[in-house]
């Protein structure tokens, strides 16, 4: 598929088969993941993929911050990948300070195009993928022993599709664009 249809037709998918996905074709969606691009190229950006059902209903249970939604999506997928960062380089000087008026935000917004980068390349693949927000940081960091000096960013779920939910209405380019 061709990178536009890619971008098009990728979806949210929030419920999946039991299949596994293969050690080898994660580590060659990640090879595609580490192109994204990042900070004076600092790439700062982990991925941490979780297979044990065990983690999964931890995070599930502990650290989710009671969103049924995700709890769904974590009881459907065998496998969830954690997207960490490494603290305290994106956006910064080698001094500590900061280079950008963002300050410490610079470091979520590589953090964004990374996971966008990793559902690209999964969906490329045939495997979908739902990218969760709502978690509570630190209980997540200590159910897969984070490194120090890493801060979780985003919780991806992963897997082959059961369905590929429709499209949900966009608004329309002259809604969104301003031209000067």
């Amino acid at each position: 598929m061709d990178a536009i249809e890619c971008m098009k037709t990728r979806r949210s998918v929030r419920r999946y088969t039991e299949e596994k996905i293969t050690k080898e074709a994660f580590d060659e969606i990640i090879d595609v993941a580490r192109m994204a691009p990042t900070w004076k190229n600092s790439q700062t950006l982990r991925y941490i993929v979780v297979s044990d059902r065990a983690v999964i209903d931890k995070i599930k249970d502990e650290c989710i911050l009671g969103h049924e939604g995700n709890g769904k999506t974590l009881t459907s997928c065998n496998t969830l990948v954690i997207l960490a960062q490494v603290n305290g380089r994106c956006g910064y000087e080698r001094d500590g300070s900061f280079t950008t008026s963002k300050g410490a935000g610079w470091e979520m917004f590589d953090a964004g195009i990374a996971a966008q980068t990793f559902c690209l390349a999964a969906h490329e693949k045939g495997y979908g993928t739902c990218i969760m927000g709502i978690f509570d940081d630190t209980k997540v960091a200590e159910a897969v022993n984070l490194p120090e000096g890493q801060t979780v960013c985003a919780l991806i779920s992963i897997g082959v599709p059961k369905f590929i939910p429709d499209p949900t209405p966009r608004k329309e380019v002259e809604e969104l664009v301003r031209y000067i």
